[in-house]
């Protein structure tokens, strides 16, 4: 079943619910704790790029020292040594600023891998109703994005950053010691820069957060109607897609052109400022060379010193934008990786004797007025089978991912051999909890994903110390071994994207290896024969009960006859157990289980019971 109100993709309106988005502050927080493990490094290339600065000062003094010998006349062997330490300068300033640089894109790339492990791990143990809520295109444009953008600081703005404050900053000191009054001069071009910076920055943070929003839902909108275009032609709705669509697009190419128009108003005060401080530094030379109290040299030098200004604070200034933007993206990133794990939190419950799982009075609702469960209470013993049953919205899909632990109940409790289940991911196989040995609760649904590489490494992925053995014997206990050797390479064949393509029934064994692999004690399987079609259901069937073998196992039934081969059979009607038993006594019964297995075997030959 699914959490929207409607099974058409795309019907879901504006008000998603998204994905939290840390303050400025949370922001700043977690970048200090991302950095601190690597702060040696950081102070490393500060360092450096202090020296190589300052070195790259000299140039405008021996320019000035130049101009005062060719005005006083001076012998042309004069010009010698200057002119050497020139080029001494200007190699050393190269060196270091190579390795200062180096080791700031070193550090920026660290924390930005950090931050990305960070991101990815709590993305994988969001619960699933959370990411439902929020819809899948608010975490890709996320996890593509703002993580680009970062990357993109990271790389270029961020050394280059680090680089113009430091060289204002000695650039100015520079100016002082030549002559506090060209300090002073030079300091009438500040009160438009930081006007400018103050109207953009005032600007631009709204602008980039609504931005990177406005993507996202345009990104959803996107991923709605591709992921369901069948659905969407055989109800008519192409033209209220396309309109929705050009809707989003609209609005993402508004705040785009709003970004641009403040880019354009934001150079175009700096080209003001810079006018006001160049010329103020050249009046000043004027009128101190008249006096006597600077040489032509010096005044140069000082001139020189504002223009080589120019670069670095128009720098630091314009990468305020990519700051702004990066800092929006970093603020959704770090918004996702502040999500607790609320189910972590939860105190540990012991279940009754010889019970494996206990589902205790939980409900669930997927939003106000849309509760799927109405206190649902079940206990499965060790090593039992139990099938759900009931008509398509009963809420079986959901009790089973609450038993699994992908999703966590509004109200009750479930726990499982001694222990409440955490938040866990669903990638095929979807587990939570680990113990000792693996983790005690894995969900196999439908919805299986073959990942890209080779088979041996898809398999892998649940038990990632398996030998080649243990990959045979758990492909041989779903019946799949024949077709994987079969492959042009075997367990080295590469499948999913851009490899050999499984096909739907070979896709759901693959999975049921895994979970053979991760030898869970409690398997919940959520209609995981459902894809294999009439032909290759009794194969798949059998797979999954060669899997489930030994395990204490929670069965949504897609077929009855999965019903009939379990223990005991648990029938869902309107998210309430309304009966309980083995086939043959539910068919006695005469309720509500009798009357969908009349009406699912009319048309069939009825397997035998057992």
């Amino acid at each position: 079943m699914t959490s929207t109100p409607s099974g058409i993709p795309g019907t879901a309106d504006d008000s998603a619910e998204l994905l939290p988005i840390a303050s400025g502050a949370r922001t700043r927080a977690a970048l200090r704790t991302l950095i601190r493990p690597d702060r040696g490094r950081a102070l490393l290339g500060l360092g450096v790029l202090v020296g190589a600065t300052a070195v790259g000062l000299l140039v405008q003094p021996l320019l000035g020292r130049i101009v005062d010998i060719v005005a006083d006349g001076r012998p042309a062997d004069a010009l010698t040594l200057p002119v050497v330490l020139l080029l001494v300068v200007a190699v050393v300033q190269g060196v270091t600023t190579t390795l200062g640089l180096t080791q700031v894109a070193r550090l920026g790339e660290t924390v930005l891998a950090r931050l990305r492990e960070q991101f990815v791990e709590r993305a994988l143990h969001l619960p699933a109703d959370r990411l439902e809520r929020a819809g899948a295109g608010d975490l890709t444009a996320r996890v593509t994005g703002d993580v680009a953008r970062v990357a993109e600081a990271v790389r270029s703005a961020l050394p280059e950053m680090a680089r113009s404050v430091l060289a204002i900053v000695l650039t100015l000191g520079a100016m002082a010691l030549l002559d506090v009054r060209f300090l002073l001069a030079a300091l009438l071009a500040v009160p438009v820069q930081a006007l400018t910076a103050r109207w953009y920055l005032r600007r631009a943070v709204t602008v980039y957060a609504d931005q990177r929003v406005a993507n996202g839902a345009q990104q959803q909108q996107l991923l709605e109607t591709i992921g369901g275009a069948a659905t969407v032609r055989g109800h008519r709705l192409e033209e209220q897609h396309t309109e929705k669509s050009a809707r989003r697009s609209r609005k993402a190419v508004e705040l785009t052109m709003r970004s641009v128009h403040l880019v354009l108003g934001f150079y175009a005060r700096l080209h003001i400022a810079e006018y006001i401080g160049l010329a103020a530094v050249l009046v000043t030379g004027f009128f101190l060379v008249r006096d006597g109290s600077v040489s032509i040299g010096t005044a140069t030098a000082a001139a020189l010193y504002f223009h080589s200004l120019f670069g670095p604070v128009n720098a630091a200034l314009v990468l305020l934008d990519d700051a702004q933007s990066a800092a929006a993206g970093l603020a959704r990133l770090v918004g996702v990786t502040d999500i607790e794990e609320s189910a972590a939190q939860l105190p540990h419950q012991r279940t009754e004797a010889g019970e494996a799982v206990t589902v205790d009075a939980v409900s669930h609702a997927y939003g106000p007025g849309r509760t799927v469960l109405h206190e649902v209470s079940l206990a499965l013993r060790a090593g039992e089978h139990v099938a759900l049953v009931g008509t398509s919205g009963a809420g079986k899909s959901t009790l089973a991912r609450l038993v699994a632990g992908v999703q966590q109940p509004t109200g009750g409790t479930v726990s499982v051999a001694g222990g409440h289940q955490p938040t866990g991911g669903k990638v095929s196989v979807a587990q939570s909890a680990p113990g000792p040995a693996g983790p005690s609760v894995v969900l196999v649904t439908q919805e299986v994903h073959v990942f890209s590489g080779t088979l041996a490494e898809d398999l892998r992925l649940a038990r990632p110390d398996a030998t080649d053995a243990d990959l045979r014997t758990a492909l041989a206990t779903v019946y799949a071994l024949e077709w994987a050797e079969a492959l042009p390479e075997g367990l080295a064949s590469v499948v999913g994207e851009g490899g050999h393509r499984l096909d739907p029934a070979r896709a759901q064994q693959l999975a049921l290896a895994r979970l053979v692999l991760a030898d869970p004690p409690v398997a919940v399987l959520d209609e995981a024969t459902a894809e294999a079609g009439s032909a290759g259901a009794r194969t798949l069937e059998r797979s999954a009960e060669a899997a489930l073998a030994g395990r204490t196992a929670l069965v949504v039934a897609h077929r009855l006859t999965q019903a009939v081969a379990a223990d005991r059979i648990v029938v869902l009607e309107a998210g309430r157990v309304v009966e309980s038993g083995t086939h043959d006594e539910l068919r006695t019964a005469d309720g509500p289980y009798a009357t969908l297995w009349r009406a699912w075997s009319g048309s069939r030959n009825a397997p035998r019971t057992r």
